[in-house]
């Protein structure tokens, strides 16, 4: 196993959601690897309630390449797993390819990331039974109906599955996803 990291987006994935991690890991000597239904560019969107709306606004962000299709993933050659938040993942949960590899990352107890929307995507799969788990509010159902708890706190630490909110919680839980990445590939390279 390299030291690659899998990056989960689709079209309308969150712009500072995909790429404050991305860049993280790419600090700490790891490669992220997108990963998409298709391998093409996609593109991304910023998502916020603005100030006196009471339901998200959406503007065009900047765009992704994917380097590979979720078809085409073994998820045995990666590190760890990030969901991205935006829309995309209330389209892609439903991929068969990435149910697959969904569930490996939670059967293999590797390091989870997960924000917003991306919730989406681990409680399609049937992993978030019993799971404590931070989301946006709106995805409280989403989790909670599969089984999830939702915690409404910046970082929630459960095990190998780390989760903020929304981006604004990028400074509080993608530092603990990435100790875990780091324990990983000491304990990988111990071997």
């Amino acid at each position: 196993m390299a030291d690659k990291v899998l990056f989960i987006i689709g079209d309308a994935t969150e712009t500072v959601d995909t790429l404050y991690p991305y860049y993280r890991v790419q600090e700490e000597g790891f490669e992220p690897v997108v990963a998409a239904p298709e391998k093409r560019r996609y593109q991304m969107v910023l998502h916020e309630v603005k100030p006196g709306w009471t339901i998200t606004k959406e503007w065009e962000g900047y765009s992704i390449d994917a380097d590979v299709a979720f078809a085409d993933v073994a998820p045995a050659d990666y590190l760890g797993i990030f969901f991205s938040g935006g829309r995309a993942p209330e389209y892609i949960r439903y991929d068969e390819a990435l149910v697959r590899i969904t569930r490996h990352f939670f059967e293999a107890n590797k390091p989870i990331g997960c924000v917003c929307h991306g919730v989406e995507i681990p409680a399609y799969a049937g992993c978030v039974e019993g799971r404590r788990m931070a989301t946006v509010p709106k995805c409280k159902f989403d989790l909670e109906v599969c089984g999830g708890i939702f915690v409404d706190a910046p970082c929630v630490v459960d095990g190998n599955l780390v989760s903020g909110r929304t981006f604004h919680d990028h400074g509080q839980y993608v530092g603990e996803w990435i100790k875990l990445l780091v324990e990983a590939r000491d304990a990988q390279e111990k071997r």
